[in-house]
C-alpha cells in the first residue's frame, strides 16, 4: 500500500571529538541553534488547510502568509554548518542532541544521561516572529510550541565556559540556560522570576 524507507548513516570520528548525550557538567552553558516551535506551528497550518480542503475540494490552501513556519515543517535542515564551525573553532560540546521531540524532552535526555538538572530561562527561548504571531492565531502559547512542539531539528548542546566565549556573539546560537545539580531539578525561570518545573510532553517511544 506504500513505500517505507529506512536510512542508517555510519561514520567515524576521532575519540577526542566525540560528543554524547552524556558528558555535561555543572555550570556548563546550555545553548540551542536557530529558533524553536516553527515546525509545530507549520503543522497546525497544514492541518487546518487540509480540513478546509476535505470540506471543500475546490478550495485552494492559504499558505502565502506562513512561508517560514510551513517551510520549517516541510523542509527541515540539518545543522551541519554549526558542526563545521565547531570544528573550525576547536569546540567539542560536552553533550549534545538534536531537537526532534521538543526542547523540554531533549533537555530531559541530556540531564538524565549526564546525571544533572538544568535551568532554562523563558525570556531566552528563541522564537521567530512568524511563529509567535501564528501561534496567537491558534491561541497557543508560543513557549509551549518551543518546549514541546518538536521537529525543529535544531541542536541542543552544552559548552564549557571557555568554549562558550568563542561563540557567545554567534547570531544563530542562543544561550538559554545552564546545567546544575540533579537535586535542583529541571526548571524554567519565568519572565517574572519564578521557578517552575519543566514538563516534557514531546514524543514518547513505546
Amino acid at each position: 500500500s506504500g513505500i517505507v524507507i529506512s536510512v542508517t548513516a555510519l561514520g567515524t570520528v576521532a575519540k577526542d571529538k566525540i560528543t554524547y548525550r552524556s558528558g555535561a557538567n555543572e555550570n556548563d552553558i546550555l545553548c540551542v541553534t536557530g529558533d524553536l516551535g516553527g515546525a509545530y506551528i507549520g503543522l497546525q497550518i497544514l492541518e487546518r488547510e487540509k480540513q478546509e480542503f476535505l470540506g471543500n475540494p475546490n478550495m485552494q490552501p492559504k499558505l502565502d502568509n506562513y512561508p517560514y513556519v510551513v517551510g520549517r515543517q516541510l523542509k527541515p535542515v540539518a545543522r551541519m554548518n554549526i558542526i563545521h564551525e565547531f570544528a573550525d573553532l576547536g569546540i567539542v560540546p560536552t553533550s549534545m542532541m538534536d531537537v526532534s521531540d521538543g526542547l523540554a524532552s531533549e533537555l530531559f535526555h541530556l540531564c538524565k544521561h549526564s546525571g544533572l538538572g538544568a535551568a532554562v530561562y523563558e525570556d531566552k527561548l528563541p522564537i521567530d516572529k512568524e511563529t509567535y504571531e501564528t501561534a496567537a492565531e491558534f491561541s497557543i502559547d508560543p513557549n509551549t510550541c518551543a518546549l514541546n512542539g518538536g521537529e525543529d531539528y535544531e541542536l541542543l548542546f552544552t559548552l564549557k565556559q571557555e568554549d562558550f566565549e568563542k561563540i557567545k556573539n554567534h547570531s544563530d546560537i542562543h544561550t538559554i540556560g545552564y546545567m546544575h545539580s540533579a537535586d535542583k531539578g529541571r526548571v524554567m525561570v519565568t519572565r517574572g522570576g519564578n521557578t517552575v518545573a519543566l514538563q516534557a510532553q514531546g514524543w514518547k517511544h513505546f
